[in-house]
């Protein structure tokens, strides 16, 4: 493989217990039921734009949407700056695959600029050719824009192509894309739902990816 594409939540980095307290804050803020944390974990991996709406137990129109993802933006930004942390040996791995000469990339659900932060912040900021948020492409995951879009920008051949991360989504992302995927199973939530989507490799270990 020549070309990784990443997910972040959960593959690069911890964050799952971030985006539950965030999420919770945010829709008791707004005198909302608070979603469970299984419910939250389940949706990981899809943006906000999609699964809010869908957790909420009451209709929510525009507006009301509108203002419960900027209170959740707002709730995230306060609890992200000490609850995310690279997965062991991550940092490692990066390293090791830049040194060999390996693009890699970063397609998130999250918005672009939380995205970066997120990665200044565990010290991977410098450390991809590109990325790709909620707010670069066209339809959201598991539709394939993200990492579609990122091939065709960087002629990248798709056959030495590979989709890493620890949900179902990615994995379908991955297919769509004609790329070959790789489940991060140090971070999956659902294990057995990432392997019912039969990726192309069931990963262990961040080092694992030097094998691929």
């Amino acid at each position: 493989m020549d070309n990784f594409f990443f997910d972040f939540d959960n593959t690069l980095a911890d964050s799952s217990n971030v985006a539950v307290l965030a999420t919770q804050r945010a829709y008791t803020a707004k005198g909302l039921a608070m979603p469970t944390r299984e419910a939250i974990v389940g949706y990981m991996g899809v943006p906000i734009e999609v699964s809010f709406a869908k957790m909420a137990t009451v209709s929510l129109d525009d507006a009301a949407l509108e203002d419960l993802f900027t209170e959740f933006r707002k709730q995230y930004q306060r609890a992200e700056t000490t609850g995310i942390t690279l997965f062991d040996g991550m940092a490692a791995t990066i390293a090791e695959l830049n040194q060999r000469g390996k693009r890699l990339y970063v397609v998130s659900s999250k918005n672009s600029v939380p995205l970066q932060r997120n990665l200044n912040q565990v010290g991977l900021g410098q450390s991809f050719a590109a990325i790709s948020g909620s707010d670069m492409v066209a339809h959201y995951k598991p539709a394939p824009d993200g990492v579609v879009n990122l091939l065709r920008r960087f002629d990248l051949d798709a056959t030495h192509s590979v989709m890493i991360g620890d949900a179902k989504y990615d994995i379908r992302m991955g297919h769509s894309a004609g790329v070959a995927t790789a489940g991060a199973m140090w971070g999956a939530a659902d294990p057995m739902a990432v392997k019912a989507e039969k990726p192309t490799y069931l990963l262990d270990t961040p080092a694992e990816l030097l094998n691929l």
